[in-house]
């Protein structure tokens, strides 16, 4: 199956593993010496509502890539686990600023 960039870029990311939804596919690496696609880069997630920048982007190497579909990509990887940071106070927070 031969499929587009364009095409691929916004499809959803499920994980064989579990069933989990990665994300959606924002960008993707290319060796330029052979022009094969590499991996699949999901964006991270906005952070209060982007104020507070991104959650780190997911890397999800071309070989663990199973199946493309016509709206979802299934990939054969475990979705990071998220670090629960803790909690801090408001004035704690306000001296990060």
């Amino acid at each position: 199956m031969h499929c587009r960039l364009v095409e691929l870029h916004s499809k959803d990311v499920i994980s064989i593993q579990n069933g989990a939804r990665l994300g959606c596919v924002g960008d993707v690496e290319i060796d330029a010496r052979c022009g094969q696609v590499v991996a699949l880069i999901i964006l991270g997630r906005p952070r209060l509502l982007g104020l507070l920048g991104r959650t780190p982007d997911l890397t999800i190497p071309w070989q663990d890539v199973r199946v493309v579909g016509e709206e979802t990509v299934l990939v054969a990887c475990d979705p990071p686990r998220p670090k629960r940071p803790r909690r801090k106070g408001l004035a704690a927070l306000l001296t990060e600023w």
